[in-house]
């Protein structure tokens, strides 16, 4: 669907969409999760700190799994493909 505006699409890839847009799309689900599946919010800082300082870290993804980091750290089952952190059982 071409208007001359982007928008957000349930159905877009990744590189149809504004980044922006994707990224407060990301932002929001991650806020909006259940409780019970997120870990703390100290928690989740300490592992972004941790992904932060990685050399695998690229735009806000690891190149080691693929994932975005924001997303995988705040769930407690994850945890880091190299170690660096480990899943809340």
């Amino acid at each position: 669907m071409e208007t001359g505006t982007k928008r957000l699409c349930r159905r877009c890839l990744t590189k149809d969409m504004d980044q922006k847009e994707y990224f407060d799309n990301l932002h929001t689900y991650i806020a909006n999760l259940d409780e019970e599946l997120k870990v703390s919010e100290p928690l989740y800082e300490k592992r972004l700190l941790l992904c932060k300082s990685c050399d695998l870290l690229y735009d806000g993804m690891c190149r080691a799994c693929g994932c975005y980091v924001e997303l995988r750290a705040v769930m407690r089952k994850n945890s880091c493909p190299y170690d660096k952190w480990k899943a809340e059982v």
